[in-house]
């Protein structure tokens, strides 16, 4: 009987830590790091992902999967650091009082005939189903 582990769920398919790989060492992705960072980034990372990934999915080793899974949620932390850290903005602990107030009238006025509108009032049954337009299609020689 296989251990269920905390937090498998994290871990993403194993092609896609490997296309991340190849993502971050292709040649526009060079220029992009050196343009925001300033110098190249490290991809090793990414593949040690790969690696783990493919030793846990073939052989179900919990080592790896441990380690991918430490690799993710480090990912994540860094991800969210900059909003952990805010300190200019309230962060709320309810939604406004008046969330779900009506729109303005003149949003209400453009709002109105909408594809959006249109379709929502098709599925509530207040409007009879309209064909949709055939999409339109612009050929540039």
């Amino acid at each position: 009987m296989e251990e269920a582990i905390e937090d498998e769920w994290m871990i993403r398919p194993c092609e896609t830590y490997k296309e991340e790989y190849s993502d971050c060492r292709s040649i526009r992705s060079r220029f992009q790091q050196y343009f925001v960072f300033g110098h190249t980034i490290d991809c090793s990372q990414w593949k040690r992902d790969a690696d783990n990934c493919y030793k846990w999915t073939e052989n179900r080793d919990l080592r790896a999967a441990k380690n991918l899974i430490n690799s993710e949620k480090e990912r994540r932390l860094e991800r969210l650091r900059a909003h952990y850290n805010n300190n200019v903005w309230e962060k709320r602990q309810s939604p406004p009082a008046d969330w779900n107030k009506p729109l303005p009238d003149y949003l209400q006025k453009e709002y109105e005939y909408t594809y959006l509108n249109v379709k929502s009032k098709e599925m509530r049954g207040e409007v009879a189903p309209q064909a949709d337009l055939p999409a339109l299609s612009c050929t540039i020689i």
